[in-house]
């Protein structure tokens, strides 16, 4: 089993994906979480699958089509882990259907908050659902009937519609006996019943049950005898011809339409659509029964996600809390961050520390008269950004604004674009980074004049400048004026907006150039000191660990006397536990309230205690295809803050903590309640309680 180069060494990417999805299933499960959160996390499932189809199984379907040569890492062909990768997703969704339908619907209900079915509906809900459907449907449908002139349409990318079936002829003689109903994606899919025709303190109607109840009113002269919701999920991945594109951006716009028509992946159909139905949806959209998924209930669960904002029910939620706040519990906001900064570095732990301190960074850069130039990275910051808003501004008073825009942020290209052409109409220099590598740095700096020079000061994070994301993803932020790291991160800006050799930078680790080989050796030094009876230790925490000569290392690290301490969220092809291989690796996840995001890196260095923050997974596509950057955290006040919030209490969780197994398999522990400690509420109560009081 010593043998690196085995693939038996190594875990599947997406079967590991789809382990992920089943922890987060639990959360929906647990009844000590609230009702509607468990909802949430129901709906989150759903949107994860969407996105895994769309990219991850669309990529398994182009190689099986592609007859790709080869084996994945772990040594499957592609048809092999498409197979296992459906028969695993065909046993969650079911799984999920039935959480829904015999748990959390019937207990919603019991909680004054129901979903009504047409059966249950009394006549005034019919009159008023009638009503709405002339009103507020009708106007916007434009049925199609299939025949020569009219083909099977081409459905968007997870759009709800129905197909109809028939009997008579229309007013052409027609009697194709099929129609296609696309329903307008303007429309909300789940209604809220007015209070005078309620029967529940919370009545809701699926936008889908109303079209069924009144699809005959759209075929004057002709009876429908079945209608039946459908979706169609696509490849969203987007095709950019690195060697012939000469302006990203317009190659991309060129692009994103075609998105919501790429080949379909996946055929979702309400299961009560007849085989002689199903069938005919699979051939038009050329799929197999592979690819079919028969549900009981919404096809698009997603649209559930928006419920619990709709109902004012505190106790079935997660608590409110006020974020943290760094400098004062009584001072919001102070009126120069910059002489704070000068005083001390700022470390933020998101979203327990409010994210307003960035912002405000930004905001004071902007209307500061010293302040002469203002330099970013945007890979997701949302269509309603202020700090985006604070650039435009900047720009538009004279100051030099550089704003590096990642135009191939997946899902958030189309925000980008504008963002983009919005920056430049006031001056500010757009550039779209290295085409072939993704701007996923998160990097900001401030040049200032100050006592007659230039002073530079960065913000770096592990995560997004996105105020939305800031609330619910757990990211760690560092401000700065540190001479030597704001000189790299001055550096690294000039890679993306200049041409040149890469310079090597003092203090932090990049991809594509010195990350990969910088945390192979620290692992290898770890490795060293091992053997010469030193302190060695390695605790690291990311999203992804999948890079193979990075889990070849960690093996080596292992069978040396390395304690190896992993905490990874999603997917992991290592496996820990392996008696002559991984024997001295622990793999755990933790799922709970917030997405944990921040990239930890740690080593133990015969006691130096080496603390590096990252936006980088360790991922093939983050080492090598990525702009990425990996900073140390000196000051040694927050060095023990990050140990000791951002490492010491996920070792210690024992509540949404999932401890792993070496065939990717993952249990939590069952302790008792005196026993218990929760890392994401120890954080809680240590970082707001203490910072509001």
């Amino acid at each position: 089993m010593n043998d690196l180069s085995n693939p038996v060494q190594f875990l599947n990417r997406e079967l590991s994906l789809i382990e992920f999805n089943r922890r987060v299933l639990a959360q929906a499960e647990n009844k000590e979480i609230p009702l509607l959160e468990r909802l949430r996390f129901l709906c989150i499932v759903s949107s994860n699958l969407d996105e895994f189809f769309e990219v991850r199984v669309a990529g398994l379907k182009e190689q099986i089509k592609l007859d790709t040569p080869g084996f994945s890492l772990d040594g499957m062909m592609p048809r092999q882990a498409f197979k296992r990768v459906s028969e695993q997703i065909h046993q969650l969704v079911a799984q999920q259907y039935q959480l829904l339908n015999e748990s959390i619907l019937p207990e919603l209900g019991q909680q004054g908050i129901r979903f009504l079915r047409r059966a249950s509906w009394n006549d005034a809900q019919r009159d008023w659902i009638k009503a709405y459907f002339f009103r507020e449907l009708m106007p916007m449908l434009t049925p199609i009937g299939l025949d020569p002139s009219h083909p099977f349409p081409r459905v968007l990318n997870k759009s709800l519609n129905f197909i109809v079936e028939l009997e008579g002829k229309d007013a052409f003689g027609r009697n194709s006996g099929i129609a296609i109903v696309q329903a307008p994606r303007i429309l909300p899919r789940i209604i809220r019943l007015p209070s005078d025709v309620s029967t529940e303190e919370y009545s809701f109607i699926f936008l889908s049950s109303i079209l069924h109840a009144h699809v005959g009113e759209l075929f004057s002269g002709m009876q429908a005898i079945g209608c039946f919701q459908f979706r169609a999920t696509r490849n969203s991945d987007l095709f950019v011809d690195e060697e012939e594109i000469k302006n990203l951006r317009i190659a991309l716009q060129g692009e994103l339409p075609q998105r919501h028509l790429g080949d379909a992946v996946r055929l979702e159909v309400a299961d009560s659509c007849p085989q002689h139905m199903t069938a005919f949806l699979l051939d038009q959209l050329g799929l197999t029964q592979d690819d079919l998924y028969q549900v009981n209930g919404p096809v698009n669960l997603v649209r559930l996600i928006r419920v619990p904002d709709q109902i004012d029910k505190a106790q079935l939620k997660f608590p409110l809390f006020i974020p943290g706040f760094p400098f004062s519990s009584q001072k919001k906001k102070i009126t120069d961050i910059f002489q704070k900064i000068r005083k001390n570095d700022i470390l933020l732990h998101h979203p327990y520390q409010s994210f307003q301190p960035v912002i405000q960074f930004i905001q004071q850069a902007s209307s500061d008269p010293d302040v002469v130039a203002i330099k970013q990275t945007v890979y997701r910051t949302g269509s309603d950004s202020t700090i985006m808003e604070a650039l435009i501004h900047a720009a538009s008073k004279g100051k030099e604004v550089t704003v590096v825009v990642e135009l191939l942020a997946r899902f958030d290209e189309e925000a980008n674009i504008n963002w983009a052409s919005r920056l430049e109409e006031v001056g500010a220099h757009v550039v779209y980074g290295v085409v072939g590598h993704k701007t996923h740095s998160k990097m900001a700096m401030i040049v200032r004049r100050e006592e007659g020079r230039l002073r530079r000061y960065v913000h770096l994070s592990t995560g997004n400048y996105h105020t939305g994301t800031a609330k619910l993803y757990t990211d760690f932020g560092l401000i700065t004026c540190h001479e030597e790291i704001c000189a790299d991160v001055n550096e690294v800006f000039f890679q993306l907006t200049s041409l040149g050799k890469a310079s090597k930078l003092k203090h932090l680790w990049q991809s594509p150039f010195s990350l990969h080989h910088q945390i192979q050796d620290a692992i290898n030094r770890e490795a060293e000191n091992a053997k010469a009876g030193k302190p060695a230790h390695i605790i690291a925490k990311m999203n992804a660990l999948l890079e193979p000569e990075i889990i070849r290392a960690l093996y080596a690290a292992s069978n040396a006397g390395v304690t190896i301490h992993l905490i990874v969220r999603g997917a992991c092809a290592l496996r820990p536990g392996v008696p002559g291989l991984s024997t001295n690796i622990k793999v755990r996840s933790i799922i709970g309230r917030f997405l944990e995001h921040s990239r930890i890196f740690y080593f133990r260095n015969n006691n130096h205690h080496h603390v590096y923050l990252s936006s980088a997974d360790w991922m093939d596509r983050n080492f090598f295809r990525r702009i990425e950057i990996c900073f140390p955290v000196l000051d040694s006040r927050l060095k023990k803050r990050v140990i000791s919030e951002g490492l010491r209490p996920y070792l210690k969780d024992n509540v949404q903590a999932w401890e792993m197994d070496c065939n990717g398999y993952y249990k939590q522990k069952v302790l008792h309640r005196s026993k218990r400690f929760c890392a994401q509420e120890a954080l809680l109560t240590k970082l707001v309680a203490v910072q509001q009081s």
